[in-house]
């Protein structure tokens, strides 16, 4: 830790314990405040600590080691969260699989014909190229030459209006 003391802090503040001490402190910060999921707080400044040790030789300037480490914290952070997001999505695909094996009897294939039915045509057709021939949302612009933002809107919607009506439809059953 001789390089922590190259900056222009008194002496008496650099002990080691207090210069980890502020480290970790610091890194904990940003690292709660970024995070979606608190508990991997832990993890995510442990392995800021490793990259700091790894890349210690690429800090130029000693006195924004602080900085630095809250930077790298914060990417990682950043990371953990993009991870995390493709898990949920993993998920949620692998949830929505195991309903639609349920959904293929007739009187829920009728059903959900009927709910399809009552939307308009276009939010229709959108689903049914999202959902049932699953095209990708670019593919689907390209089919229906609309920007890809607009089909993305559209499709969010319908989804919305179905699920409002299987809800209208549950609550009247």
């Amino acid at each position: 830790m001789d390089f922590l003391r190259d900056s222009q802090l008194p002496e008496a503040f650099w002990s080691e314990e207090e210069v980890l001490g502020e480290l970790y402190t610091q890194m904990l910060k940003v690292v709660r405040h970024k995070l979606w999921h608190k508990n991997d707080a832990g993890d995510v400044v442990q392995e800021a600590w490793v990259r700091i040790l790894e890349k210690r030789s690429t800090l130029r300037h000693k006195e924004k080691l602080i900085p630095w480490a809250k930077a790298i914290a914060s990417n990682l952070a950043s990371n953990a969260n993009r991870a995390r997001r493709h898990e949920r999505i993993d998920d949620y695909l692998e949830h929505e699989i195991a309903g639609i094996k349920s959904v293929f009897d007739p009187e829920s294939m009728m059903e959900l014909s009927d709910l399809l039915g009552r939307l308009d045509p276009v939010t229709r057709t959108l689903l049914l190229y999202k959902f049932y021939y699953g095209l990708k949302d670019a593919e689907i612009a390209t089919a229906l030459q609309l920007p890809v933002g607009t089909v993305k809107a559209r499709i969010h919607r319908g989804k919305a209006r179905l699920k409002t009506q299987v809800e209208d439809v549950d609550r009247y059953t």
